[in-house]
């Protein structure tokens, strides 16, 4: 059996092959992130055999550099393991020099698969691969609309600072219709009480009206806010609300498409109540293939939910924060469905509530919380079953 670590880079990879023994049968050598560079890698592995299951590739998951050399030695029928950074880097400090070079990480690579000391990461199928892209930039969408959304509000604060009075949020879509139009009080005040009218009305469904246009009126022309006497602020708070408009409009036609692949799918993740759709997708695409987790503690330290440890001598911590060292993206998901799931799900706002009898702070409750669901979630996703809260008898 030959072993040939990959050491992943953006542009190149480095590559090491040995044999059982550890002896080196090929020597380090590059090769593109190319198919030309792919070609090469082949070639050489062909000529020390020509029998694929002789032959075990192994890469570290790093960033998605690994994802196209993975799927095409997989479809050509190599056996291909993907290991976590974290396990060659205990194996890294074997080495006396501890020195850090692509040579000799990819050696690091192969030796970890040699000695079978690893966990695999299975490649998602090409729906979830897909998910995991479409929800990672939804989220960072997501995140430029708040962005956006406080530099509006800052620049209103300034401007119109009784502004955030009128609305229960100044980007409702009425509000931002006004703005868009009138952005500042200046502009607002040459505004006829007719137009502002007609444009809340049409804006809200008839919700708003004149009552509302008074108000506005008013309360522009009583402003303690600073004078726009260049137009920046009007010109800076029209061009970011345009700015939200557009990527809004994208986040929605983007959540089209995961409810389309999400239905595809057919997971009953959507079951446990305080995961939507969006945050189902993000949970699922982010799991991939649950089967890989030998338990909901192994989940839960994946996701970075599980307890940091503090030890040192005959001292061991019981003051634990989340480790935080897992998915960003599924933490993050977690943790806006337990906000939900706390109001709805019985058997979740009976745990809750116990852990705040016991004298638990709200984000320390959440964190048991967080826990607790993956533990349904792993549940349901390894036996494909719909979620039922059980409740403690009374």
């Amino acid at each position: 059996m030959f072993f040939v670590g990959i050491d992943i880079a953006k542009r190149k990879h480095d590559a090491v092959v040995i044999d059982n023994n550890g002896t080196v049968i090929q020597k380090a050598f590059s090769f593109s992130n190319s198919l030309e560079g792919y070609n090469k890698l082949i070639s050489i592995i062909k000529k020390i055999t020509s029998d694929k299951t002789d032959i075990v590739f192994a890469m570290e998951s790093t960033s998605h550099y690994w994802l196209a050399l993975y799927s095409k030695l997989i479809k050509d029928g190599y056996l291909v393991h993907v290991i976590n950074p974290i396990q060659s880097n205990a194996l890294r400090g074997l080495f006396i020099r501890q020195a850090k070079t692509d040579p000799i990480d990819a050696l690091i690579i192969a030796e970890v698969v040699r000695f079978g000391k690893f966990s695999s990461t299975n490649f998602p199928k090409e729906k979830i691969l897909f998910l995991r892209e479409m929800c990672r930039n939804r989220l960072y969408m997501v995140d430029s609309v708040s962005d956006l959304k406080r530099k509006v509000t800052a620049l209103i604060d300034q401007v119109f600072p009784e502004y955030d009075k009128i609305f229960s949020d100044i980007f409702l879509v009425s509000s931002m219709a006004i703005l868009l139009k009138y952005p500042t009080p200046t502009k607002l005040i040459r505004a006829k009480e007719s137009t502002l009218t007609n444009i809340l009305s049409k804006a809200s469904g008839n919700h708003f009206g004149s009552e509302k246009a008074k108000e506005i009126l008013l309360a522009a022309k009583n402003t303690f806010g600073i004078d726009d006497t260049y137009d920046t602020y009007s010109t800076l708070i029209k061009k970011y609300l345009n700015q939200i408009k557009f990527i809004q409009k994208d986040i929605a036609e983007i959540e089209k498409k995961i409810s389309d692949i999400m239905q595809e799918i057919g997971s009953t993740i959507t079951t446990i109540p305080g995961v939507s759709t969006i945050l189902g997708a993000i949970i699922l695409s982010e799991i991939g293939d649950v089967s890989r987790f030998s338990s909901p503690n192994k989940l839960a330290a994946f996701a970075g939910i599980d307890p940091s440890i503090k030890q040192s001598g005959d001292y061991s911590s019981i003051r634990n924060h989340m480790s935080k060292r897992g998915s960003p993206y599924l933490r993050r998901a977690l943790w806006m469905a337990c906000t939900t799931s706390i109001q709805f799900d019985p058997m979740f706002k009976e745990y809750y509530l116990k852990k705040r009898s016991e004298g638990k702070s709200y984000m320390t409750t959440l964190g048991h919380i967080s826990k607790k669901l993956i533990t349904v979630i792993f549940a349901i996703l390894r036996d494909n079953k719909k979620y039922e809260p059980v409740i403690t008898a009374a």
